[in-house]
């Protein structure tokens, strides 16, 4: 199908909202990118004149139409999208339902993402939307909460900001100006064309002055905006080159104070380390900032209680005691008992008797205490040679030989 106007209002009538349609349309559109400015147009037209629900599916057609040309490296439909995209989407946005709103803010979403339209462009539609969101009472719910809102524009870039999106709709309509221009001047200028009448070439020339003085005049209209914009970033750079040298003095004073601070406090640690007071500062109040000392703390009296002397005493005199045996008396005897034998076999003690004897002399050894931990000593008697014989006269045998084992 031939390129004309009514073949491209007939495909932008039979557009539905299912991809195959959608992307047949753009093909078609897309080999025609050489009307890419009409072809926009007549696009922008028809979005008006369409309901709420057809406005969508035209969203979708200059969706599939821009990210396809990006894709391929072709910048004739974004640049000509560029100067009325803000626009329509701003049509398409408003008095449609919230699900249509919904579906319009995320088409803007992908655009921001995919960077498809340069950033003044993205931001000129998303102010347009939250226009309407603010002039409805909404606030900035849709885009202005959303990610693609992104944080406040710092109020010293604002005028950037629209000086840069002046220039660059200028720009847009200075290509399709001069090159208009160009095709022209090449046209009446070719030496190989044939010379028309006096009449017609003396018309197409005053067609050609017109169009060099449209971009004549566009160019000298970009050229000023775009000296406004350079004036203005060089005001901007201006005032954060200064804004620069005042905080690099600032930064030099602080780490000199810094400096001195630490070094200070160096040396008062040292002076506490040293334990010189009078190198110490004081506060406010004029007293010491050094701690002041914990006061001693008191004697605990010992758990353990003094030795008795007394006992002590007690033991060292049992320990000097020497037992000094008494002699024994012998009875008095008319008789002598070695001079007659019945006397001496009267007196001759029995076994019994001489046990007894015996217990009381050995009862009587003073008890006294060892070296180490004072238990009390008895006499041992080692030898069988220290029990007398006593004879066989009153003693058993058995008992005999128990007492001599």
């Amino acid at each position: 199908m031939a390129y004309n106007d009514d073949a491209v209002l007939a495909r932008l009538s039979a557009l539905n909202e299912s991809h195959d349609s959608i992307a047949t349309a753009a093909q078609w559109i897309m080999f025609h990118k050489r009307h890419a400015d009409r072809t926009v147009q007549i696009w922008l037209q028809k979005l008006k004149e369409s309901p709420s629900t057809r406005r969508l599916n035209l969203i979708y057609l200059a969706n599939e139409v821009t990210q396809q040309s990006k894709a391929r490296n072709k910048v004739d439909f974004p640049l000509a999208f560029a100067p009325i995209i803000a626009e329509a989407a701003a049509v398409a946005y408003k008095g449609a339902t919230p699900d249509v709103q919904n579906k319009v803010r995320r088409v803007v979403e992908v655009w921001r993402d995919r960077a498809v339209f340069e950033l003044p462009i993205q931001s000129a539609i998303e102010a347009r939307i939250d226009d309407l969101d603010k002039a409805r009472g909404v606030g900035k719910t849709g885009l202005g909460n959303s990610s693609i809102g992104g944080p406040a524009l710092p109020s010293e870039l604002a005028p950037i900001v629209t000086l840069a999106q002046n220039v660059s709709k200028l720009a847009l309509s200075l290509k399709a100006k001069t090159t208009t221009a160009e095709q022209e001047y090449t046209k009446n200028t070719d030496p190989n064309q044939p010379t028309p009448s006096a009449p017609v070439y003396a018309a197409r020339l005053n067609g050609l002055l017109k169009s060099l003085a449209t971009a004549e005049g566009a160019v000298a209209e970009c050229f000023k905006a775009r000296t406004e914009l350079i004036g203005a970033l060089e005001k901007l750079l201006e005032t954060n080159k200064a804004s620069l040298e005042a905080e690099e003095k600032q930064l030099a004073d602080l780490a000199e104070k810094k400096s001195g601070i630490e070094q200070k406090k160096s040396d008062v640690e040292m002076a506490i380390m040293r334990g010189l007071a009078d190198q110490t500062p004081t506060n406010r109040d004029g007293q010491s900032a050094s701690p002041v000392p914990e006061p001693d703390r008191p004697e605990v009296e010992a758990l353990t209680p003094p030795p008795i002397e007394e006992d002590a005493d007690m033991y060292n005199a049992q320990e000097t005691d020497t037992f000094e045996p008494v002699p024994a008396q012998e009875p008095p005897s008319a008789t002598d008992p070695a001079t007659d034998p019945a006397v001496a076999q009267a007196q001759q003690p029995t076994g019994l008797e001489t046990l007894s004897s015996l217990a009381s002399q050995y009862s009587a050894v003073p008890v006294s205490t060892n070296g180490t931990g004072g238990a009390n000593k008895r006499r041992k008697i080692d030898s069988a040679n220290e029990i007398p014989d006593l004879g066989e006269d009153g003693i058993d045998p058995k008992i005999d030989e128990m007492i001599r084992q």
